[in-house]
């Protein structure tokens, strides 16, 4: 009853799919441990969200984006809504987990590695299987829904798994990749990824910046009005920028329209 209760909850505050996974089910080579986040958690409750078609097919990246943005915001309020509602009538605490920022910088992971997978806790919940693009499949909306988490120490079952492979190898996420970082099977080369879906990020900050050095000053004015310094600057206010979804766009993975 618990896990009907959640479930028509996440669907009032504007949740596409969710599920359920036991953290014993949860299984993640990268990632902490998440006891090191709840000690004493017991589930993993996941909630999708829908991508945009329109925005995802646009060749205009600032459209992609902003329908990214929100759907990132609307996770992040729903998350802490959901948290909230399981601490005052389920009496457990919880701890919602952010799809994206913040996330760990230190030396370590240096922002690559989440607190928590919420690829692998999505498929443990019973929400999709990868495909060749290590991204989750759902059953319904393929490749085009983002997810996030929350951990629990209410004990929930695990949802059942999605039979079957979604996925039908038809290579067409590898061929779109222009940063080639999906040519090796079963990985994702994440800094090329990045390097090719967020240019606007730390990386390419670091290079910008590197330019002004050594150089005339009139080389260095006419940086400072190069659209490029203007996007970095913009993107100091908006947060992460991925200009990139060519392995969503082209999954045809995707059941609804």
């Amino acid at each position: 009853m618990d896990k009907e209760q959640i479930r028509e909850f996440g669907y009032e505050l504007g949740a596409d799919a969710m599920g359920f996974a036991a953290i014993e089910d949860y299984r993640s080579e990268k990632s902490p441990d998440p006891r090191s986040i709840l000690p004493n958690v017991k589930s993993i409750i996941v909630l999708g969200y829908r991508e945009i078609n329109g925005a995802v097919e646009s060749e205009n990246a600032r459209i992609s984006m902003a329908s990214r943005m929100g759907g990132m915001n609307l996770s992040r309020k729903n998350n802490y809504l959901m948290a909230r509602h399981i601490e005052k009538h389920f009496k457990a605490k919880a701890a919602p987990v952010p799809l994206s920022y913040p996330l760990d910088m230190g030396p370590e992971v240096m922002g690559l590695v989440g607190d928590v997978s919420i690829r692998h806790a999505a498929v443990a919940a019973g929400l999709g299987v990868f495909g060749r693009h290590n991204l989750v499949i759902h059953p319904q909306f393929g490749t085009r829904i983002i997810f996030t988490t929350i951990l629990t120490e209410l004990p929930l079952r695990s949802d059942p798994s999605v039979p079957g492979n979604l996925c039908n190898q038809c290579g067409l996420c590898v061929e779109a990749c222009q940063a080639k970082a999906l040519d090796e099977e079963g990985k994702t080369d994440v800094m090329k990824c990045l390097r090719a879906s967020q240019p606007y990020g730390i990386g390419g900050a670091i290079r910008y910046l590197r330019q002004f050095i050594g150089i005339p000053h009139e080389e260095q004015k006419a940086l400072l009005s190069d659209p490029i310094l203007l996007s970095l600057y913009q993107a100091q206010f908006i947060g992460f920028q991925y200009t990139c979804f060519k392995c969503m766009a082209v999954c045809p993975a995707c059941t609804e329209a």
